[in-house]
């Protein structure tokens, strides 16, 4: 049987130099430019390639459009850096290769000599099916008809060559996946038609920031699973600890990771072809602006007064809506500076207060400005009977796995409606459970 490790890496004997060689047929001339447009066009009956390849968001599939380029990204890293010791434990990002390409599968066939890739994951003849099915869900096929179609689709290479092969640093994985926009068609079909295509489309066109990665890290990677937002920022200056794992979806052989490398590893691991930035130390006076500038939605779920309201004060200013949710009582606050940019910050919960007038707070001062903004009056008796205890024998707020959970569904489902154009207003809004079940604290 040999040992875990040799096991572990047996199926990367499978992918040999050869397989990834780069392709070439007559009249079609290999390119480096990954983001270049095919120029295939449909010629009267429209073929598998022509509903699938160059027709991805239209609502049925139907009408041929501008082609996407087949492998769409290039590697986010360079390979000397792949192999080199830099390449250590805080790694985020995963690095793509396109092997239909010369110096993609030069860097690829490295990278597997290399030993660092523990495991290959190739369904790539799972994902053309879905793919095939997604474009005709009514036609019943025979076994020939099904290759036949998957023989269009990859147009002469083989299977090896289609899409992109996306190697994840942190876990040595290896993983085959359809290029970009066919990847994303078939990731994001099930959403039909809560979601429309057209609508899906314009949703992966958005930028999101998300302030803080306990309870933002359910947001961020809800969002990332229903396909809102396909470009995200995401700050926090923390590490995971044992006491996150209450309400934060990560494994123990996960503690002391940076909740932004978490986070981001998490989102990529759902879709490599994701634009993500962090910052990992955190956002400050000189980097905020930075970090909110761009964005079409934020989303703010940080413990720090001054943070909060800064990150408000720049949205305003340009515009930027704000969702954040409290996880107490289901809470969710829309704030639409893009509709009224002199609407006042947390609904005017903190009256004229400014960022700079909370600096160096005390900590009875720094609860005081936090029960204003969420409204003691109106939070769960459960929450109330531990504000006292803060300190004392509770380390620090009371945050619970279900409550983050919801937070992350409430938060992705406003995003949605308000990157769409949805009637969202600004408000505070409650989905209280122990009200709308009739259940006791």
């Amino acid at each position: 049987m040999g040992s875990p490790a040799e096991q572990m890496s047996r199926p990367c004997t499978s992918l040999t130099r050869q397989a990834i060689a780069p392709h070439r047929r007559e009249g079609i001339a290999p390119t480096g430019d990954h983001h270049r447009s095919s120029t295939r066009r449909s010629t009267g009956g429209q073929s598998t390639v022509d509903l699938i390849a160059t027709s991805f968001w239209d609502g049925d599939f139907a009408l041929p459009a501008a082609g996407v380029s087949l492998c769409a990204v290039t590697s986010v890293l360079p390979v000397e850096m792949v192999l080199s010791e830099r390449f250590d434990a805080e790694t985020w990002q995963p690095v793509l290769f396109c092997i239909a390409e010369n110096a993609d599968a030069d860097a690829l066939a490295a990278l597997l000599e290399s030993g660092r890739v523990r495991a290959v994951h190739d369904r790539i003849d799972d994902q053309l099916t879905e793919l095939i099915s997604a474009g005709q869900p009514g036609r019943v096929r025979t076994d020939a008809q099904w290759a036949a179609a998957k023989a269009e689709v990859l147009e002469g290479k083989t299977p090896a060559q289609h899409g992109n092969w996306v190697w994840y640093p942190w876990s040595g994985r290896l993983v085959h996946v359809l290029p970009r926009e066919q990847f994303r068609l078939v990731r994001t079909d099930r959403n039909r038609d809560k979601i429309t295509r057209a609508d899906q489309a314009v949703l992966l066109d958005r930028q999101i920031g998300v302030i803080g990665l306990s309870v933002g890290n359910s947001a961020a990677l809800t969002c990332v699973m229903e396909g809102v937002g396909g470009a995200f920022r995401l700050a926090d200056f923390d590490r995971l600890g044992l006491s996150n794992l209450n309400r934060l979806r990560a494994g123990v052989h996960e503690l002391g990771v940076e909740k932004t490398v978490l986070c981001a590893r998490q989102m990529y691991e759902i879709d490599p072809y994701l634009d993500i930035e962090i910052w990992r130390e955190g956002l400050t006076a000189d980097t905020i602006d930075g970090f909110v500038d761009g964005l079409d939605l934020l989303v703010e779920e940080c413990d720090t007064p001054w943070l909060k309201i800064a990150a408000r004060e720049h949205a305003r200013r340009l515009g930027i809506p704000v969702l954040m949710d409290t996880n107490d009582r289901g809470l969710l606050d829309v704030e639409r500076f893009d509709l009224d940019p002199d609407r006042p910050l947390l609904h005017g919960r903190i009256g004229d207060t400014t960022a700079d007038d909370v600096v160096g707070l005390d900590r009875p001062a720094t609860i005081a400005l936090m029960l204003r903004m969420v409204d003691e009056t109106r939070i769960s008796p459960a929450l109330s009977g531990a504000i006292d205890q803060i300190g004392r024998t509770l380390s620090s707020w009371p945050q619970l796995a279900s409550g983050t959970m919801l937070g992350g569904a409430m938060v992705t489902d406003t995003a949605r409606r308000v990157l769409l154009g949805r009637a969202v207003p600004s408000g505070r809004f409650y989905v209280d459970l122990d009200r709308l079940i009739g259940w006791q604290s």
